[in-house]
């Protein structure tokens, strides 16, 4: 598990296809790699990807065809930037929110402009996902827990403070970057319990299901 605070920047260093998956090499200098060893999780980008070499200044990670067709690994070239995060210790405080690592889909920045000294973004997500994203609610975009603004359709709105670009691959964005998506796991798994039971399972959440199960009253 993750919180989507992000640990250090990293980059590319080598792509390897396998056979039709990917074995990648992440170089860091900034990740403290004396502390992490061989089957460790690290999320590279927003995805969880398990240390399988340990060349020194950074790691080597296993892309799998699943998470090469449902995030922009699929895209990845050398050089790339990419968000660093160790996977969460028992003892560590939970400072974002809970990312699993597992992303949902690929996003597009649509809009990316300037407020103040933030920097303003409006993404772009698959259709499917809409219904998880809520306004105020959490989401992860690119491994990096962020707080969404506004949300017409699939479409939402993120605020990024200064420290947060700083210490992000986020100041690199520009219209038509393709950016890892994670909703809210609770979102999911609410979604699930309303559904288990019922013939045929219901299209998302509705306040009528949410009513019916006792999660609100009903009108």
């Amino acid at each position: 598990m993750f919180t989507g605070i992000i640990e250090a920047l990293g980059d590319i260093a080598a792509i390897e296809m396998r056979g039709g998956d990917m074995r990648v090499r992440i170089r860091s200098r900034d990740l403290p790699m004396s502390e992490v060893k061989l089957g460790d999780s690290i999320s590279t980008n927003g995805v969880c990807l398990t240390v399988v070499e340990l060349p020194g200044d950074g790691y080597w990670a296993d892309v799998s065809r699943e998470t090469l067709s449902h995030s922009s690994f699929a895209q990845a070239k050398i050089g790339q930037r990419v968000n660093l995060e160790r996977a969460m210790a028992a003892t560590s405080r939970f400072d974002g929110h809970i990312v699993s690592g597992h992303v949902d889909g690929v996003g597009e920045v649509v809009e990316c402009s300037k407020d103040a000294r933030s920097i303003q973004l409006r993404i772009q997500a698959p259709e499917e996902l809409a219904r998880y994203i809520a306004n105020k609610g959490s989401i992860c975009v690119d491994g990096v827990s962020l707080t969404v603004n506004r949300i017409e359709g699939a479409t939402f709105d993120l605020n990024i403070v200064p420290h947060t670009a700083a210490e992000t691959i986020i100041t690199g964005y520009v219209r038509g970057s393709r950016v890892n998506l994670e909703v809210d796991v609770v979102a999911r798994y609410l979604e699930r319990l309303l559904q288990v039971g019922q013939k045929p399972a219901p299209r998302g959440i509705t306040l009528a299901t949410l009513a019916e199960n006792g999660f609100m009253k009903a009108r």
